[in-house]
């Protein structure tokens, strides 16, 4: 069985644009248009308040996100905003009519409750089939929970089925998780409310040639810039401006 150590990791496209064009003094400046990873399926903007949180992003963007339904046994509720084909921005936020939350999703929850203003807490990519995603991990000795399924019911009464695998190791947040659509299901940025691109997303990071190295392997070619700080950063354009947060 392959171990990391066996595995080649070819410099990204936007690493070596980091490394050969100066930008690492200037990390916004390296910024390219539309540089956001393909497999990008959401990003979480958590908050402790979903009314607030949907009234944070249409207040930069101009563009207010549809309440999407309730999480059940994990303790959330959401509201969507279609970024484009196949990708969504998740406002996610506790949800108080839940009075049992499940050992896995209470870390998470309480985290939601503490944030005194909106930031993104992570985000989801989409691999394809995540039993043969998983079988690529243990080939390469990467550690994952998963994968687990998961639903939750729109207001229309229809139910969503996904599967989610996470890995071990997230990096602090900075790599995502990874989700499987139903086949029956409708991706949610097919009918949530329009008008809002994604332009950047990606993460910053004191040791970006580690991040990239296992950004490499998952086939992620996500954005990585070195900073000072480790945080997720992503710009959203709206008819009425620019949102751009962080985590």
């Amino acid at each position: 069985m392959p171990t990391l150590m066996k595995i080649r990791y070819p410099i990204s496209r936007r690493l070596f644009l980091i490394l050969t064009g100066g930008a690492a003094l200037a990390p916004q400046a390296a910024w390219a248009a539309g540089d956001v990873p393909p497999l990008l399926d959401h990003i979480l903007l958590g908050c402790s308040g979903l009314d607030s949180g949907i009234d944070f992003v249409a207040q930069n963007t101009g563009v207010r996100a549809a309440f999407g339904g309730v999480h059940p046994g994990r303790g959330t509720r959401n509201a969507l905003l279609s970024l484009g084909e196949r990708r969504y921005l998740e406002v996610i936020a506790p949800d108080p009519k839940q009075d049992r939350v499940d050992p896995f999703a209470q870390e998470q929850v309480e985290r939601l409750k503490r944030l005194a203003s909106p930031h993104l807490i992570g985000w989801a990519a989409h691999p394809g089939d995540l039993e043969k995603f998983a079988v690529r991990l243990r080939e390469g000795n990467v550690a994952f929970d998963g994968p687990r399924p998961g639903s939750r019911q729109r207001p229309d009464g229809k139910l969503l089925r996904w599967k989610t695998l996470n890995l071990k190791d997230d990096k602090g947040g900075l790599l995502p998780f990874f989700i499987e659509w139903g086949a029956d299901s409708l991706h949610p940025s097919a009918d949530a409310p329009k008008g809002c691109t994604l332009t950047h997303f990606g993460a910053a990071t004191p040791k970006p040639d580690q991040l990239n190295k296992i950004s490499n392997l998952l086939q992620l070619d996500m954005p990585v810039l070195p900073d000072d700080k480790t945080e997720l950063q992503a710009v959203i354009i709206g008819p009425k401006g620019k949102l751009a947060v962080s985590s």
